[in-house]
């Protein structure tokens, strides 16, 4: 009987944890023995876990080079979120229609829970877990509400682009945090209204609004990132910025 802390599924999650928190950076070597002795497991789950990382686009694997995490551009990043917007527009648009008693409750105590969070005048660092938590938790019930399975399949792939997920929360600048909250309401309330088309304008400035965010971030504040993208769509001083701040390889 397997150990489910050796299981290849708790492996993957694991290492997929490691590569989007930034403790394995991007380009980096995922050396078998190295992460299984980190890990506590054999090579076996390790070898199916990085196999399945890389079929996910998280990883990439070269004959000569082996495995290694996968270097994405700011280019990868702003298509993730472009795509993500659209995808979880429809998501409220089809959701206002399967609203019930149950849902509206959900949502509204997901946004309170926010409140709570939030209510300090600043997201401190023992809150960011648990606000990421109902950040997390308030897309997925909506995409669930739209009872359409391929919307939580394809926005989950792109959970994968580092940045361009739902559990990346820009917490330097509270003001930020709490309009974001504040689009939350918003949805919720309009889905609560059955206005699907309204929760769906919202939804995608909302996340249209965070991919800006994170651009201005990106060129101000780079040593804020441990996944900072390639900077291939970012401004002349990001990159000499970058290029005095990292060392050569």
């Amino acid at each position: 009987m397997t150990d489910a802390h050796t299981s290849p599924e708790f492996v993957t999650e694991r290492i997929r944890e490691a590569i989007l928190s930034g403790d394995l950076r991007p380009g980096e070597k995922l050396h078998q023995d190295k992460l299984a002795d980190m890990l506590g497991i054999s090579r076996t789950p390790l070898r199916t876990a990085l196999t399945a990382l890389t079929q996910s686009g998280l990883v990439s694997y070269e004959n000569n080079r082996g495995f290694y995490v996968r270097e994405f551009s700011f280019s990868d990043v702003a298509g993730a979120f472009q795509v993500r917007a659209e995808l979880e527009a429809t998501a409220c648009r089809l959701a206002a229609s399967n609203m019930s008693e149950a849902a509206e409750q959900l949502l509204f105590e997901l946004v309170e829970e926010g409140d709570r969070l939030l209510s300090p005048g600043s997201l401190s660092p023992e809150n960011l877990v648990p606000y990421r938590r109902m950040n997390v938790g308030f897309h997925t019930a909506i995409m669930e509400l739209a009872a359409n399975p391929w919307i939580k399949t394809f926005v989950e792939s792109l959970h994968n682009v580092p940045l361009a997920s739902d559990r990346v929360i820009m917490w330097r600048d509270f003001y930020v945090i709490r309009r974001s909250h504040d689009d939350h309401h918003r949805i919720a309330r309009a889905l609560a209204k059955g206005q699907g088309e309204r929760a769906a304008a919202i939804m995608r400035e909302h996340i249209t609004f965070a991919l800006e965010h994170l651009h201005t971030q990106l060129e101000e504040y780079p040593e804020d990132f441990l996944r900072v993208p390639t900077a291939d769509a970012l401004s002349s001083k990001t990159r000499t910025r970058r290029r005095h701040r990292r060392p050569a390889a």
